[in-house]
């Protein structure tokens, strides 16, 4: 599937139709006339749609785990967005991982607040459909308004968030005072990712949430998600660590001739393993650019983050910053 945001302005939706070659638009008819499509593209209102006659059994469609799970378009330094093709088994993997981490339950509630065309909405929908879980759809926009979300925290009893650093921060904030966040009792899953994790409002949660588990995830679009962990505690540091990759993923750290960069020292993180998006949609020479063969494992591939980290003494991964300052 290709996540086409009704926000976004009409010349890069109508590029983003054009480049993925969809043939099918699945939306809803106020949305319908404001989208850059063809009339000859079969579209189908959802909220029209009439499935009285239709089956209600599983269609069995044949997938593989090369087959592509989604593309999803990221803003690149030239401004012209480009498609990252993921695919089936990047996906499963990542999702497996994150529920033999953090045990999913059909007693959960996971709160989807995040716009789809960011990828951290696919394991928003995914992670818990795949273990009879609550799907809790917030409202267009609710990711921006902090009282929005305490709402939704406390009537649908929300355990499993989300956050944003920035956003995390203003929910903490709301209201001026403890009361209302505190009260948010059954939230037990916090989880952080997009933007580096401050330590000092690392440490506002623990202390403000002790009931809930912090958890600071790492990872670009073109790697299925997420690629590293880290379970949040106050051990004095000034900077959060990004953690220790997840199953199935294989990290380094690289200088710029490709040489192992010792403890402490900082270089590139280049990403390696299953998870790897299989490339940019039409985009052959920036594939080439950015997924290199892996020089460590024959046959095998790495993505250059563009990210500068270093491994601490303790064997956990520390993001400093970008090598490129793309937006």
């Amino acid at each position: 599937y290709v996540p086409l945001d009704p926000d976004y302005p009409s010349d890069r939706l109508a590029y983003m139709v054009e480049d993925s070659g969809i043939e099918l638009l699945l939306t809803q008819q106020h949305l319908r006339e404001s989208l850059p499509v063809s009339e000859s593209l079969n579209v189908i209102a959802l909220d029209q749609l009439d499935v009285t006659h239709h089956a209600s059994t599983n269609p069995q469609v044949a997938l593989h785990g090369e087959h592509l799970a989604y593309v999803i378009y990221t803003s690149g330094s030239t401004g012209r967005p480009k498609g990252v093709a993921n695919r089936h088994h990047a996906l499963t993997n990542r999702l497996q991982w994150m529920q033999n981490a953090y045990g999913l339950t059909a007693d959960d509630a996971v709160l989807q607040k995040t716009p789809f065309s960011f990828d951290v909405s696919v394991w928003e929908f995914f992670w818990p459909l795949m273990k009879g879980a609550q799907l809790v759809v917030a409202p267009p926009g609710a990711h921006r308004e902090p009282a929005q979300l305490v709402e939704l925290i406390r009537t649908h009893k929300i355990t499993t968030l989300h956050c944003v650093p920035s956003m995390l921060q203003a929910f903490l904030a709301h209201g001026g005072g403890e009361s209302e966040i505190e009260a948010c009792t059954s939230l037990t899953r916090l989880v952080c990712s997009g933007e580096a994790l401050p330590a000092e409002l690392q440490n506002q949660v623990l202390a403000r949430l002790p009931h809930t588990g912090l958890y600071n995830l790492y990872g670009p679009t073109e790697a299925a998600i997420d690629v590293t962990h880290w379970t949040c505690q106050d051990d004095g540091r000034n900077q959060v660590a990004i953690g220790q990759p997840i199953a199935g993923i294989r990290t380094y750290v690289l200088d710029g001739d490709l040489n192992l960069a010792p403890s402490g020292v900082a270089g590139e993180l280049y990403l390696g393993g299953v998870g790897l998006a299989r490339g940019y949609l039409h985009r052959p020479d920036l594939t080439a650019e950015r997924f290199i063969a892996d020089p460590f494992v024959p046959g095998e591939r790495l993505y250059r983050t563009g990210d500068l980290v270093r491994w601490r003494e303790d064997g956990q991964l520390e993001y400093l910053g970008r090598l490129d300052y793309q937006v």
